[in-house]
């Protein structure tokens, strides 16, 4: 298991929207990308499963007093996003919300939590709603908490 402060090599996004969200995220604290489609945002950092460098992705903020919930929706895709492999596989992530920093660690929502909770990142993005209707794959919800 390595955490992200313990890797300086960061590979960016091959796509190149996400690698340029990302890079105006963090080059502004957020004042650049902090928003997206009307949403707030976070930049999620992991370290890659197989390739063992830092990955950053932009996600949607969503927060349950001092954690954090990500959504493994890929739009409703039949896989998990890479994000998601990476953080099971290396569950020390950072979180960027603006100009703050937050060392967490990630763990898969059980079926309960899940049941709770999904509510609360559906009221932040409503697609999610529809991105579990248009798939079979059931959508993790990942629970970010302090180390």
């Amino acid at each position: 298991m390595t955490a992200p402060e313990e890797v300086t090599e960061y590979e960016p996004s091959v796509w190149e929207p996400v690698a340029d969200h990302v890079a105006q995220y963090l080059a502004t604290n957020g004042e650049e990308g902090g928003v997206w489609m009307d949403a707030p945002c976070i930049i999620l950092t992991t370290v890659g499963a197989r390739s063992g460098k830092l990955r950053r992705t932009p996600l949607i903020r969503v927060r349950h007093g001092d954690n954090y919930l990500v959504v493994a929706s890929m739009g409703g895709a039949p896989d998990h996003p890479q994000w998601f492999h990476n953080l099971v596989a290396n569950p020390e992530v950072v979180v960027n919300d603006l100009a703050e920093e937050h060392r967490l660690r990630a763990r898969v929502a059980s079926a309960e939590e899940k049941a709770t909770l999904w509510s609360e990142a559906a009221a932040v993005w409503p697609d999610y709603d529809s991105y579990q209707a248009a798939t079979e794959r059931d959508i993790p919800l990942v629970i970010c908490e302090p180390r």
